[in-house]
């Protein structure tokens, strides 16, 4: 037996709009499980381990390689990006809001990768 893959959720008060952004504006692929149900695929991905002292929580974080190339895009397609790139020492990052409230970091990686990124073109 091994892991093939990891499936990860967001949940969402307005999970049509939410799917909808995920395949127009940041053109993931996906297949449709039943009506309407979309599942994406995801870019190539990492998985880290942080410490934490009391009630732990999970982030899901999209990578980029230019952060404020990234930004402008999607703000164009209609995503909301929230302030402006912060250095956090580890990578540049910022919020993107998405429908239903979904936070989610745009982050660009400062660090060396344990992936690499899918070729593009």
């Amino acid at each position: 037996m091994s892991i093939i893959g990891a499936h990860m959720l967001l949940y969402s008060s307005e999970p049509d709009a939410l799917r909808a952004m995920l395949r127009d504006a940041f053109g993931f692929n996906f297949v449709d499980a039943h009506g309407g149900w979309l599942i994406f695929a995801q870019p190539p991905s990492e998985l880290g381990v942080h410490p934490a002292e009391s009630d732990s929580h999970h982030q899901i974080s999209f990578m980029c390689d230019d952060i404020r190339a990234t930004a402008d895009e999607s703000r164009a397609k209609g995503v909301r990006i929230d302030g402006e790139p912060k250095n956090e020492g580890f990578g540049i990052t910022l919020t993107m809001t998405l429908p239903g409230g979904v936070r989610v970091m745009l982050y660009q990686p400062r660090h060396t990768l344990a992936i690499t990124p899918a070729k593009k073109g």
